[in-house]
């Protein structure tokens, strides 16, 4: 019986050394930023939630079907903060980080008068990006809320005329 536990534990370390690398995975090295080029951005809305208790001024409803869009990623690897704005917004990026396959992205942003905040958490790889969008509103009048939404983006090739001016 011991002989056969002897055998066993020699076969297991064997196995382990035995320079196969296709049994132990490797986990996926982080991207150090976005590939420049054209990405189809598709966006959900998860929540909205009135934080007035009037209806809530945005045009984004719960159950719509995903928005895509197309953008152009620069050769920097940054995401313009339009691809997370609802309509006319303008937003300017402050504290945002993009780098090593996270991104934490936070837009002070205005819509004519009204102030809103986006905050924009996420992960990348070198073609892709996944994140949660968080935008909350400060509006001088009523229609104050809090809208949660899904991004994700694939590079689907080189930018093109229209991508680069969208």
């Amino acid at each position: 019986m011991r002989t056969m536990i002897t055998a066993a534990a020699t076969a297991a370390l064997l196995a382990g050394c035995s320079g196969d690398e296709a049994a132990v995975p490797r986990a996926e090295a982080a991207a150090a930023s976005l590939q420049a080029g054209e990405y189809e951005v598709t966006a959900k809305v998860d929540t909205l939630r009135s934080t007035d208790k009037t209806t809530p001024e945005t045009k984004s409803k719960v159950g719509d079907p995903p928005k895509v869009t197309r953008i152009c990623v620069p050769a920097d690897g940054t995401i313009e903060s339009k691809v997370f704005a609802e309509g006319s917004e303008t937003c300017k990026a402050f504290d945002s980080y993009m780098r090593n396959g996270r991104m934490s992205l936070q837009y002070r942003c205005t819509r004519g008068s009204d102030g809103l905040s986006q905050l924009v958490d996420g992960r990348f790889k070198a073609d892709s990006f996944e994140a949660k969008v968080t935008t909350s509103t400060y509006f001088a009048g009523r229609g104050d809320y809090d809208l949660t939404r899904s991004f994700t983006g694939k590079r689907v090739g080189d930018c093109t005329q229209e991508s680069a001016t969208q």
